[in-house]
């Protein structure tokens, strides 16, 4: 028997302790995002730094840290700022060394995943960065041998006088690794398992609530239950909302749903939800992006236009706060349940929910005979049958010794069981299974606050459930993930369809394959299910906007082979099964208009385009000015708000972040920076509505030549920005 952990309340004595124990080489492994043990990766990065008899290495991914100032200006808009929304987090010292290029040479932080383009600049990073599959991290992790400490910030709760524990926000790698370690460690090889309590973090269920047991060392004490990182909801732009609307329209009723984090995702969400909410809105904006007559009705057979009757259920790796808003709009509520066979009736409207004469006769089919000891407990579980009730032989009797055979195929047989051996509903449904979340504050106080029945629904797991198909359980899985729409972002797409989701032509990551490559893999394994990549047709650098339509690239992340569904702003590509030159044809309908013709005429060269071929008139004003004009009528209306689902930012902020953003955009170059300077040189009055922003900026009252000259150039942004469009 495991013995319970051993408690501590100071980290420096646990990790003085595990020093002790394990020796002077640790091969740390810590949960990507919020998951990790902040104080406790901290002392063990520190003890490091002073004693370079260590050697310590971190095995991680998204190593998180407040947004970074550069300049004066972002300074006085992001210093208050952080203080407010981000509170008494603790930094991770490691990451600060990494961006100033000071880790010592005994440590290596070694990252399957970078926060996205944090890190472009960091040799450190950018060298010890492992491209790797999520599914495969832990399998590689323990395949290597040089993991031999587990850290992870862990919840706790009391019930009925005992202590409980859930790994919260990350079961994604930890519960595999544990799992692939069990032998090693059932072999003699010491690994420890740290947990670090922090009340702050919600209770959550399914595989993620673990025994106390689990842990051989738990640290616990107030002065480490600081706030989590919690990230403010981005502003969601038009060319953002059109990708929601035309990603919206491709989701199945009574399906399977994926969707990454960021704007785009929290666009799909709102979309979906103005789909079953406000359907005749939801509509009209079908007709002002003119969906019908670019694209036929395809995309309605692909997914549908109408409300949710059904609903969907969710299986994601990362269970963004958009999930919850699917909840509550009544959108997210499609079931699924640990057993195959029942979960395709329910899917095939053979049954419900409810425990009756039809669900039994619907069961009889695939129960046929006498229930052996397996399904017996199978539907047990389910609720099917009462707790109190037991198998003896081929009869089941409750705890009164009352019973019937243990046959769904005779009616007699049924209506006994229905008198005393069955429950009314069935019980233990998941509404989704994740693998971590990530989100706003108020995000994760709606998990702590959700009632314990709410919340068991969504089932906290190990990324080898939500992101693959194999193994013993693929029969459940096909089962549950019926009509399956992964939803992710790219940066870019090539024009024979190939996918740049993680890294640079020159080599360096931007962030990393994730998750990304499975969902896409899955969608092409299952039935009716289809990978949708995500998008923007353009970007803005340097003051300069190029597109996100290629023709090629040196570094692919998905490639040509499992091309399946690409959504812009301006419309969807359906690539799955198309010879090359049709897959072309299809994305250079979606590209923007300015880059058309010069994408069409690289195709042509290469010979993979006829000479006369010409792109359709319908498909030549795909430019932001036209995709402005059709969500005007709309957002007359109160729709498509840039802080749909509400934001940490003060209207003042909001605001601001508009304008400085513009600033920077239009500085990004010498020519703009000279010529904003000179613009702002000479004085001029200051407007009463700009008040509360300057203030805000601590520019009301300039005293120096350079606060005069930063609040010059501050208020012609500001007053754009507070423009009517």
């Amino acid at each position: 028997m495991q013995r319970p952990p051993r408690l501590f309340d100071a980290v420096a004595e646990c990790v003085e302790t595990t020093l002790a124990r394990v020796g002077p080489r640790i091969g740390l492994a810590l949960p990507l995002g919020i998951g990790k043990p902040h104080p406790l990766a901290n002392e063990f990065y520190r003890r490091a730094r002073r004693d370079p008899s260590i050697k310590l290495t971190i095995f991680t991914a998204l190593s998180l840290g407040v947004p970074r100032w550069h300049g004066e200006l972002e300074r006085r808009f992001l210093e208050p700022l952080i203080a407010r929304v981000f509170g008494s987090f603790v930094p991770l010292d490691y990451v600060s060394d990494l961006h100033a290029g000071s880790v010592p040479d005994n440590v290596e932080i070694v990252e399957f995943f970078l926060d996205p383009g944090v890190f472009l600049h960091s040799a450190h990073s950018q060298r010890h960065y492992v491209s790797s599959n999520y599914t495969h991290v832990a399998r590689d992790l323990a395949a290597a041998g040089m993991v031999n400490v587990i850290g992870q910030l862990v919840a706790k709760r009391q019930t009925a006088g005992v202590a409980e524990y859930s790994l919260g926000s990350n079961p994604d790698v930890t519960v595999d690794l544990l799992e692939r370690l069990a032998p090693q460690r059932k072999a003699g090889r010491d690994i420890v398992v740290i947990g670090e309590v922090n009340r702050q973090m919600p209770f959550t269920f399914g595989p993620a609530a673990v025994a106390a047991e689990t842990f051989d060392y738990l640290i616990e004490h107030p002065r480490y239950e600081a706030d989590l990182f919690a990230p403010p909801n981005p502003r969601i732009s038009t060319a953002d909302y059109a990708i929601g609307v035309h990603a919206s329209r491709l989701v199945r009723d009574g399906g399977t749903l994926q969707l990454g984090i960021g704007e785009i995702g929290d666009a799909v969400v709102y979309c979906l939800q103005l789909r079953h909410q406000k359907n005749d809105e939801y509509r009209e904006i079908l007709r002002a992006l003119r969906v019908s007559e670019r694209f036929g009705d395809a995309p309605a057979a692909i997914g549908g236009d109408a409300p949710f009757d059904r609903g969907l259920y969710a299986c994601t790796e990362m269970f963004i706060d958009g999930f919850l808003e699917l909840y509550r709009s009544g959108i997210l509520r499609r079931r699924v349940y640990g057993d195959g066979r029942v979960q395709r009736l329910l899917d095939e409207g053979a049954v419900g929910e409810s425990i009756d004469e039809r669900f039994l006769a619907g069961l009889s089919g695939a129960f046929s005979g006498a229930l052996s000891g397996e399904d017996f407990e199978s539907l047990r579980k389910l609720g099917v049958f009462r707790a109190d009730c037991r198998l003896a032989g081929e009869y089941i009797r409750n705890q009164d010794g009352h019973g019937a055979p243990a046959r769904l195929d005779d009616a007699a047989a049924r209506r006994l069981l229905l008198e005393h051996c069955t429950g009314r509903r069935l019980a233990g449904g998941a509404l989704l299974h994740g693998g971590f979340f990530l989100g706003s504050r108020g995000f994760y106080a709606a998990l702590r606050d959700l009632p314990e029945a709410q919340l068991r629904q969504f089932a906290m797991c190990g990324v080898g459930f939500t992101n693959r198909i194999d193994g013993a359980d693929q029969a459940l899985k096909r089962a549950q993930r019926a009509h399956g729409r992964f939803i992710n972002t790219a940066m870019m797409a090539t024009l024979l369809g190939g996918a740049v989701s993680d890294g640079l032509a020159d080599g360096r990551v931007v962030s990393g394959v994730g998750g990304q490559y499975n969902f896409v893999a899955m969608a092409h394994e299952l039935a009716d299910a289809r990978s949708i990549l995500a998008v923007r047709s353009t970007r803005e650098q340097d003051g300069r906007v190029t597109s996100n339509i290629v023709w090629n690239y040196g570094h692919i992340t998905i490639p040509r082979h499992l091309r399946d569904i690409v959504v812009t702003e301006y419309g969807y590509a359906d690539l799955r099964g198309l010879s090359d030159q049709d897959v072309i044809a299809a994305l250079l309908n979606i590209a923007d208009s300015r880059f058309q013709e010069p994408l069409l005429r690289q195709a042509q060269q290469a010979g993979k385009l006829k000479a006369d071929h010409r792109i359709a008139q319908i498909h030549r004003d795909n430019t932001p000015r036209a995709l402005h004009r059709q969500f005007l009528l709309a957002r007359a209306r109160g729709l498509f708000s840039e802080f749909p689902f509400g934001t940490d930012l003060t209207r003042e902020e909001a605001v601001l972040a508009t304008a400085l953003a513009a600033l920077k955009r239009r500085t990004a170059r010498l020519p703009g920076k000279i010529a904003a300077v000179l613009g702002a040189a000479l004085p001029a009055p200051v407007p009463g509505s700009l008040d509360p922003y300057l203030k805000r900026m601590s520019l009301d009252a300039p005293r120096t030549r350079a606060e005069h000259l930063w609040r010059r150039l501050l208020m012609r942004e500001l007053e754009s920005a507070l423009r009517p469009p």
